[in-house]
């Protein structure tokens, strides 16, 4: 498979797609639990999302990169089989004509860079609902580890469940109260560990 001015043209896009991807992420977690996620939130956390992810869990950055060999082996493996009546029909080449070498690298590069912002929207926004439907329900069943102590400016401290945290607020819960607190960073002293549990 020839790689192309496509993919050049195409890296101009991905700041733009890689925010959606983090907008829709995000605001599909959160919507399940409540929070409209984009109040609270700066365009850069919205950008790092899915960085964050692929850097806080192994699993999911292998599964990104299976994802992802997998999405440029099924275009090249296409481009050598184009002669076949079922792969003009699946990658579109059906009534393109003949196409030249570099014509067919084009084509099959646009197929690829689609193939890879499908995986990739479908990936991080079934993450969305599967991290969101969890949380719910572990809210709604009271089945949270309070294994951190927040710390307040104020001197005062509470053991609690925490959701997540960005650049502007924390997101927990406290014991026995199932409303979601939401508090800016700038009133948060710091958090503790209980048990020695390490941060999810």
């Amino acid at each position: 498979m020839k790689f192309s001015e496509s993919i050049q043209k195409s890296l101009q896009y991905g700041y733009l797609f890689l925010i959606t991807i983090g907008i829709l992420k995000e605001s599909v977690k959160y919507y399940q639990i409540g929070i409209s996620i984009l109040k609270y939130s700066t365009i850069t956390d919205i950008l790092i999302s899915p960085i964050a992810d692929l850097a806080s869990h192994p699993i999911i950055l292998i599964a990104v990169i299976v994802l992802l060999i997998f999405s440029y082996a099924t275009p090249v493996y296409l481009s050598k089989q184009r002669h076949r009546k079922w792969v003009q029909k699946l990658s579109g080449l059906q009534n393109k004509g003949e196409l030249n070498e570099e014509e067919l690298g084009n084509h099959f590069t646009n197929l690829f860079i689609k193939i890879v912002a499908m995986t990739l929207l479908s990936f991080f926004v079934g993450i969305g609902l599967g991290e969101g439907a969890g949380l719910s329900k572990k809210i709604m069943s009271d089945k949270l580890e309070y294994n951190r102590l927040l710390n307040y400016n104020s001197g005062a401290s509470e053991p609690i469940y925490l959701i997540n945290l960005n650049s502007m607020y924390y997101f927990y819960l406290t014991k026995g109260n199932k409303n979601i607190k939401i508090a800016p960073i700038s009133a948060i002293k710091n958090i503790e560990l209980t048990n020695n549990d390490k941060l999810k």
